[in-house]
């Protein structure tokens, strides 16, 4: 994940280096990177975790810049807590959410000496994705919690009641089924505000910014909070 936050600063700072000079006052581009907060099932099974962003922009006015909009991209990593690895037996889990999002930017028309102000809000796209090295589930495996990120459907068989399913859908296969990775692709809101001071000797400005995004997905609500500092120039 630190190769990809350098490669991202590098990138969007070579890119701002070339657009700059012809029309700062019209373009924007951001880079940051922060503490990501979970909610309901990214709480159970994640907790905290780390997050980057990057994005470009446009303002609409050239000369109060009050409107604005730009298009963000987020990688959010989905590592799971220790004791769910454990207890849930998901060794060597790895996981991530990736977005795309288009926001609407409104400024706050007066500063704080240097301090300006913004919200923002839009809609995006979030592909959550999660794995385990490849493995048999044997029927009259207990279902656990954290599985259902698998979109499993499999039958704990009992002689005296019958197949009984654990998940809706079909029964699974007649011995089990495997257990490997699976991605969940589906839409969803964000909104949110952030703060912004100039640098000194650069157009460049130190901005903190919270978000909370809610993306849609078959198996239930993926909500997270990222906290991002970064650079917006």
């Amino acid at each position: 994940m630190r190769n990809r936050i350098l490669f991202l600063l590098a990138f969007c700072g070579l890119v701002a280096s070339a657009s700059a000079q012809s029309d700062f006052n019209r373009f924007f581009f951001k880079a940051g990177a922060g503490l990501g907060i979970g909610r309901d099932d990214v709480a159970s099974y994640v907790g905290n975790s780390s997050q980057f962003t990057a994005g470009a922009g446009i303002n609409f006015n050239r000369f109060h810049r009050l409107f604005g909009a730009d298009a963000e991209y987020m990688y959010y990593a989905l590592g799971f807590r220790p004791s769910v690895i454990r207890g849930q037996s998901l060794a060597d889990q790895k996981g991530h959410m990736q977005s795309v999002s288009l926001d609407g930017i409104v400024n706050v028309p007066r500063h704080l000496r240097k301090l300006s102000a913004y919200g923002i809000f839009g809609v995006g796209f979030y592909d959550r994705s999660v794995s385990v090295p490849k493995h048999l589930l044997l029927n009259g495996t207990p279902m656990q919690p954290a599985w259902r990120w698998w979109d499993l459907y499999w039958v704990d068989y009992n002689p005296s009641v019958g197949p009984v399913i654990q998940q809706p859908g079909p029964p699974g296969p007649p011995y089990g089924e495997y257990m490997s990775s699976n991605s969940k692709v589906a839409g969803g809101p964000n909104y949110g505000g952030g703060i912004a001071y100039p640098l000194r000797s650069s157009r460049a400005k130190l901005y903190f910014e919270w978000r909370y995004h809610r993306a849609y997905q078959s198996d239930g609500k993926t909500i997270v909070m990222p906290i991002t500092i970064g650079l917006r120039w």
